[in-house]
C-alpha cells in the first residue's frame, strides 16, 4: 500500500491502534518529500486559555506536529480565548467562513443544536474509554458529522479528558435540597439537571469565574478537572470541592473547520490533520490523567475538602437526568438519535465494562 493510501486510510477514521504506525511513517515524511505540497495557514481562535492542561494543551500539540511533518506547510496558529473572536461564537465564525477553523467546547452551542452536550460530555453517560469506542467504530463521527453538515462545518475530536469535578459549593452537598436557591454556573445538560432541582443556572466562561465567586454574583460554580480549576484558582474562594462529577463524565474538544476550506484540502493535508487530531486526544488524555492526582494532593494540603456525594444523593441526581433526558429527546429529533445510539452502546459495552475491569476499591490511596 503506498503512503498516501496510508494516509488517506488514517482520516477516513483509524484510531489509536494506527497512531503507532503513524510514528514511523512521520519519520519518512519530514526526512523525504514535501507530503501535503500545499500551504496551510489557518488563523484557529480558542474557546479556552491554551495553557490548560489535557483541555487546551493538545491543540498545541496539533500545531507543533502539523508545522513538523510537514516541512512547515501546515501551520495553525491558535489565539487565545477573545482575540478574535468571544468563546461563544466560535462555532457562528467558522460556519461563516470569518475562520477556518476554530477549537472548542461543542456544548456551548446546545441553544441551537441540542444534541451538542451529548458528545461534550453528558450526565451519567461514558467513560473516555468507552465514549472512544463509541465515537470512532460505532455511530459518534457520522452522526456528529451530519449534525454539522448543514452549519457548513467539518468536526474533528481533538481532545478527551475523564470525569470532571462537580462543583465548588460554598457548603457540603447532603441531600438534593441542599442545591435550591442556589446561583450556580453549570455547563450542558447538567445545568438542566440542576435546574429542575431549583437552582438558578448561568453560563459564564472560565477566565471570568473567579472574579464571579469572588464579587459572589453566583453562590457555586463547576468548569472542570481539579488540575484545571487550580489553574483558574477557584480553590483560593471556595474551599469545599464536590466530587465525581456525575454531570461530566467526560469533556471533549473538537477542531471545527469550515466545509469549504476543508474541501479545499488535498487528501494527504486532510489526512495529515485528521491523524493529528486523533493523536492529540492520545497526548491531551495522558496529560490529563497525570496531573489531577497532583492537584488533589495539593487540595489536601492547602485545606481543601474533596467531598464525595453520598451515593443516595447520586442515585437520584441520575433519576432526574434520565426524566431531563428524556424531554429533550422527546423535543429533538437528532437529540433523540445520539442519545439512543449511547445508551444502546453502554447497555451493550456493560458485559465488558462490569466484568472485565477490577473494581474500584482494588485501585487505593493512602
Amino acid at each position: 500500500m503506498s503512503l498516501k493510501q496510508q494516509l488517506s486510510n488514517l482520516g477516513r477514521g483509524a484510531t489509536f491502534a494506527a497512531l503507532f504506525s503513524a510514528t514511523v511513517m512521520s519519520a519518512s515524511l519530514i526526512s523525504g518529500q514535501a507530503v501535503a505540497e500545499e500551504k496551510i495557514r489557518w488563523q484557529v481562535p480558542l474557546a479556552f486559555p491554551s495553557h490548560l492542561v489535557g483541555l487546551t494543551t493538545p491543540i498545541k500539540y496539533l500545531s507543533d506536529n502539523l508545522k513538523a511533518i510537514s516541512g512547515g506547510d501546515i501551520q495553525l496558529r491558535y489565539y487565545e480565548p477573545g482575540e478574535l473572536v468571544p468563546p461563544f461564537e466560535i462555532m457562528d465564525a467558522v460556519s461563516e467562513g470569518k475562520y477556518p477553523a476554530g477549537y472548542t467546547w461543542v456544548g456551548y452551542d446546545q441553544g441551537t443544536i441540542p444534541a451538542l452536550p451529548l458528545y461534550s460530555g453528558a450526565p451519567f453517560n461514558m467513560e473516555p474509554p468507552a465514549y472512544l469506542a463509541w465515537y470512532y467504530e460505532g455511530d459518534g463521527k457520522a452522526l456528529l458529522e451530519e449534525i454539522y453538515d448543514a452549519r457548513n462545518i467539518h468536526p474533528m475530536l481533538c481532545s478527551i479528558i475523564g470525569p470532571e469535578g462537580a462543583g465548588w459549593f460554598a457548603k457540603p452537598i447532603t441531600e438534593l435540597k441542599d442545591i435550591e436557591g442556589l446561583r450556580i454556573r453549570f455547563a450542558g445538560i447538567g445545568g438542566k439537571v440542576l435546574e429542575e432541582l431549583g437552582a438558578s443556572v448561568t453560563m459564564i466562561p472560565g477566565g471570568e469565574l473567579y472574579q464571579s465567586l469572588e464579587r459572589k454574583t453566583i453562590d457555586a460554580t463547576e468548569f472542570s478537572q481539579p488540575a484545571i480549576d487550580k489553574m483558574l484558582g477557584l480553590d483560593q474562594i471556595i474551599k469545599n470541592y464536590v466530587m465525581p462529577g456525575w454531570h461530566q463524565t467526560l469533556t471533549t474538544s473538537h477542531l471545527l473547520v469550515n466545509k469549504e476550506a476543508w474541501n479545499k484540502l488535498k487528501p494527504e493535508s486532510r489526512a495529515l490533520i485528521e491523524m493529528g487530531c486523533e493523536s492529540a486526544v492520545l497526548k491531551g488524555f495522558a496529560q490529563s490523567e497525570w496531573a489531577q492526582p497532583t492537584a488533589l494532593r495539593e487540595y489536601q494540603k492547602e485545606g481543601v475538602t474533596a467531598q464525595t456525594l453520598p451515593e443516595p444523593v447520586l442515585r437520584e441526581l441520575e433519576k432526574v437526568t434520565n426524566k431531563v433526558l428524556d424531554d429533550m429527546a422527546a423535543k429533538d429529533a437528532m437529540f433523540k438519535r445520539v442519545l439512543t445510539s449511547q445508551r444502546e452502546f453502554m447497555k451493550h459495552h456493560a458485559i465488558w465494562h462490569s466484568k472485565g475491569y477490577l473494581p474500584r476499591d482494588f485501585y487505593q490511596y493512602d
